[in-house]
């Protein structure tokens, strides 16, 4: 019995040994301040979404730019799937990891594995909740959830009755840009209904169909990204109403819908700076060079001209 207990034991430390996250001897990063054949793993939450393929074009264009080899991984919007490609990523011997986290409560167990393996992480566009983040590369997402709120007041009038369609739960983006609109919108509009509609365009339609049924006399929506806005503009298009619709990014579908009089307005980001920013960063970190913690990429209304 004796015998038979050890040979478990031993089974399970050898398992255990195997599994372990730490990447081979020739995969290793090499030490800090030599940026030749430097290597970055990219994970972006959804390349299923414009804005997020231009901020993962910024960071290739920057990298190319700068000699620096990328490896790209796409979440797919799946939490469980990011953690194991970060995981990938690390095997691979990556110097840094730039993370564009679904979840960023979720993304936090990673996080913390490449700090104890020494491996610099920067976020963007969303920051993780927990572990050693070198630097956040982002808009001011509560400052632009409150141009939104300040440009519906400015239009409509205070006391009007508006519609939040929100993010993916759980992403610090749709904290942010809901904590920036309701600083303004509690105090001076009438938010009747919200609901997520997690960045998705078909989603955004079919939630905002349900919504106006049980909202007939609502005058504005603020979408918390631009899918979601246009997918609001199809379901209020349908019904025949007219309804001030404001998005968040500034995509080209966004931009063009503003030119053709159906989106309102978007509060415009600037993916592909946020993508070269954190290019420049990981570089900066390697090289031993001192970044700011958050490091903020400028802020737009866009509107019909």
């Amino acid at each position: 019995m004796k015998k038979t207990t050890l040979f478990l034991v031993s089974l399970m430390l050898i398992f255990m040994t195997g599994c372990s996250l730490e990447p081979p001897e020739w995969a290793k990063p090499k030490a800090s301040g030599d940026v030749k054949d430097m290597k970055i793993g990219l994970s972006i939450s959804t390349l299923n979404n414009p804005f997020f393929v231009s901020l993962k074009d910024g960071v290739v264009a920057e990298a190319a730019k700068q000699g620096i080899e990328v490896v790209v991984v796409d979440a797919q919007n799946d939490s469980a799937k990011q953690s194991n490609d970060v995981d990938d990523l690390i095997q691979q011997g990556v110097n840094a990891l730039l993370i564009n986290p679904t979840d960023s409560s979720a993304i936090s167990t990673v996080v913390q594995t490449a700090n104890s393996l020494g491996i610099p992480v920067i976020t963007l566009d969303r920051s993780a909740e927990q572990g050693d983040v070198e630097a956040l590369v982002a808009s001011d997402n509560i400052k632009g959830g409150q141009m939104a709120a300040e440009y519906m007041v400015e239009q409509l009038g205070e006391g009007t009755k508006v519609i939040e369609l929100e993010g993916v739960p759980g992403a610090s983006a749709t904290r942010e840009r809901g904590k920036g609109f309701h600083d303004v919108a509690d105090q001076k509009l009438k938010v009747v209904a919200k609901q997520s509609a997690d960045f998705d365009r078909t989603k955004g339609l079919n939630v905002m169909e349900n919504l106006l049924q049980g909202n007939p006399d609502v005058k504005a929506v603020f979408a918390h990204n631009d899918e979601m806005a246009l997918g609001a503009i199809e379901a209020i298009q349908s019904s025949g109403k007219d309804i001030m619709v404001i998005g968040f990014d500034g995509n080209d579908d966004a931009l063009n819908s503003i030119k053709a009089g159906k989106l309102t307005a978007t509060i415009a980001q600037q993916p592909e700076l946020i993508g070269q920013l954190a290019v420049q960063a990981a570089k900066d970190v390697q090289q031993g060079k001192a970044v700011e913690k958050t490091i903020p990429a400028p802020l737009k209304l866009v509107i019909k001209e």
